[in-house]
Order: C-alpha cells, then structure tokens, then sequence
C-alpha cells in the first residue's frame, strides 16, 4: 500500500497522519550514551568491576573504549535513526587531556567541552546524568552514607554536575536534564530505614542549593525499587523519590523508570497520574523483563502506552523529558541502540495516530462497545506506511533498509577494535 492510500485509511478515522508525521520531527528523544561501551566511562579503571546495583552482561566484540571511539558509535546511530535526538551523558565520561584527571567531586564544565562541542556540530542538545556508582568512594552507601567524608564527597559531585548542566544548557541552548540517582541499600533486612533517607533528602538539599536556573537545568530524583546487593532496602524509593519533587516542585522535578517498579505496576498508567499535579516531569524508557533489566526496548504494548500516555496527556507540549535507557552487551551495540531509538519513535507515531479526542468522548459518553471495537480496528491500519514515509522525510533509511549498515561498520569498524 501507498503512504497516500494508507493516509487516508487513517483519515476515516479523523486522524491526520500529515499532521503526525510533522509533530513527531520535533520531540526530543534523548539518546544514552552507556549503551556504546557498557556503562564503563572514561574516568576509572575500564577494567574494574560496575558496582551501586549497575550491571552488563554479554561480551559482543567492538565495545567502544575511547571517547573518540564511542563518538564514531553514536555517529553511526545518528545515521540511522529518524527524529529530533539529545544527547544524554554520565560525568564518569568527562573527557580528560595531557595527562589531566579529575576525580567527580572536582570535575568542571572543561572536561565536558568536547562533548558539547560534539553536541553542537550535529546540532543536539545534551542532558546529564551525576554517576553515583562504580568508585572507590562508594562504601557502599554514596548521599545517604552515615560517613560524613563519603557523603560530603557526593554531594560536592552532585553540585558539580548541576555546574556542567547549566554549561551544556547554555552552550547548546536546550534546557539539560539532570537526574540524580544513586543505588543506596542494603543487601539485607536494615535496621534503620529512616536514617538513610534522612541523609539522603539532606544530601539532595544541599545539592539543589547550588544556584542554577530551572528554566535551563532540569534536576530530577529517580527512584527505584531494588538493584544487585541492594535486594532487601533501597534508600531512594517510590514513595521518598516522588514526595522529595512534590515538596520542592519549585527545583526539581520527578523521574519515572518503567523498569524501576514492581512487575505490576506500568508507567504509562502513573504518567497521567504525575501530570495531574506536576507541570513536568521526565521518563527513562527501557524494557524491563521480570525486573531493572534494561533490555532493549521494543515495539511492544507498554512502549506503546506509555507513548499514547504522553500524547494523551499533552506531555509533547514541554511536560515530558524523554530519554533512552538500556544497556545490552550481548548483541552489536550499535544494532541495540538503533532498534530501541527506532521503537520508541514508532511508538511516538504510532501514539500520535490515534483519534484520541473521538475515542475520549467515546469513553465519556460510556460508548463502550463501540471504544473497544475502534480500539482494535486501529490496530490493524497501515501503520507502517506511515512509518516509512516519516524516515524518508527525515532522510533515513526505512525497516529492512538499515542493517546492512549495521553489519559493515562491524566489519570495517568493530571488529578492528578486539
């Protein structure tokens, strides 16, 4: 079927897919730059072990392993995906030259120039992450250690990356998205709950205060549920997470994980509950697989509501940050990248495809019958029609197109790296 013939299937349904196809150009859809070599950075011994409830499995060949070589990764993810990408960075990839090094309690904008620099020759903008795991000053505990020198370690990184955000937001004109989140907890039944997390709101208070403005820089608090060796207790829960932003919605906002809850519960039905009283909020989306795994994320029914969820609610409009989160070693990387940027975009379209204000009046009106019926119809339209004729129009290859690509920068490329 022809994009014009599948246009006007949708066009029965009141759906103006023209219309989809140039608003989905426009969102920002941050791409995650651990994917490329596992999570390792540049700041530690690249042989060390993750720890702070981080791990990756498998060992395709071609890990990236120097800044310049994971630029050419991402280079060749960008040639393959269609939209409108940010960049989102770790510190623990600062970028040290002539024998520097800083540790990440001393890190500054200088040691991220290259990656704006990078950022701004392909025209993306960058968000940011502090990197609260894999050091020597983790013991085990980072903003919520009862140590007072470990803590005040953390914090003073907390407060340098608000530093670096403010740079990359400036240098790149888009606001940066800071997300701060640590693997604080215990392996085992706690015997104080409290404590740690009084620490821990103390810890972010302090960090919060270095000055920055909010309109460029977008702090976060990401909670999560459980992670390795923290099975048993996680200081930055659901519940502490949420309450911190609600009680300083005037400096940080929320952060929801879709692998960062318990296996019944799904995103795409918190995300309209969050809207419903925070003007902003920011997603991580990935696929989790019974628990945080960080599998690549794929064209599949949670994707897609969380997608109609941020359609739906006007989160396109400035009110949801949207970035990629997941990390698989055991096939190509950059084919992992590339598959999950490509599935959240059709989810995007595919969300931006549905009559949404028709079937709204259907479920007002208790049209029940008929909202299930258009539900499943939509299904089965087009789809992918208007799939291809939106990577055309964004001057990448369509499904079916891409892999050879794929396969000969492994050959050319990848391969030259083991």
């Amino acid at each position: 079927m022809s994009f014009t013939e599948a246009k006007e299937k949708f066009a029965a349904y009141g759906v103006d897919a023209e219309q989809a196809i140039e608003r989905l150009k426009t969102v920002p859809v941050s791409l995650h730059c651990w994917q490329g070599d596992d999570v390792r950075g540049f700041d530690t011994d690249p042989n060390a072990p993750l720890t702070g409830g981080i791990q990756t499995t498998g060992n395709y060949p071609g890990r990236a392993r120097t800044p310049e070589e994971l630029m050419s990764d991402i280079d060749e993810v960008l040639r393959l995906i269609p939209g409108k990408p940010k960049m989102n960075l770790h510190a623990s990839y600062a970028i040290f030259e002539d024998g520097e090094w800083a540790d990440r309690d001393q890190l500054e904008p200088k040691h991220f120039a290259k990656w704006a620099a990078f950022c701004k020759e392909r025209g993306l903008g960058c968000d940011f992450n502090p990197t609260f795991f894999s050091h020597p000053k983790c013991d085990p505990l980072t903003l919520s250690s009862p140590n007072e020198d470990t803590r005040r370690f953390w914090i003073e990184h907390g407060k340098a990356c608000i530093r670096i955000s403010q740079y990359l937001a400036e240098e790149l004109g888009e606001p940066c998205v800071m997300n701060i989140w640590t693997g604080d907890g215990f392996k085992d039944i706690p015997a104080d709950r409290m404590g740690p997390r009084e620490r821990y709101r103390r810890s972010i208070d302090e960090i919060l205060s270095e000055p920055y403005d909010f309109t460029k820089v977008k702090p976060c608090i990401e909670s999560k549920v459980f992670g390795i060796g923290v099975e048993a207790y996680t200081v930055g829960s659901a519940e502490f997470a949420l309450s911190y932003a609600a009680f300083n919605r005037d400096k940080c906002i929320p952060l929801m994980d879709n692998g960062h809850y318990h296996p019944t519960e799904v995103v795409s039905d918190k995300i309209p509950a969050l809207l419903a009283f925070f003007p902003e909020i920011a997603l991580h989306v990935t696929r989790p697989i019974r628990w945080d795994s960080d599998h690549v994320v794929l064209f599949d029914d949670e994707t897609k509501e969380i997608a109609k969820e941020i359609v739906r609610c006007g989160g396109l409009a400035g009110r949801v940050n949207i970035a990629l989160d997941y990390f698989d070693a055991s096939i190509n990387r950059i084919s992992a990248w590339v598959t999950g940027s490509r599935n959240l975009q059709k989810a995007l379209l595919f969300a931006l495809l549905q009559p949404s204000t028709e079937l709204k009046v259907m479920q007002d009106n208790g049209s029940f019958t008929e909202l299930m019926v258009v539900q499943e119809e939509l299904k089965t339209l087009p789809f992918g029609d208007i799939w291809d004729e939106y990577c055309r129009r964004c001057d990448k290859p369509v499904d079916g197109e891409w892999f050879n690509e794929i396969k000969r920068y492994e050959h050319n490329v990848l391969e030259a790296r083991t």
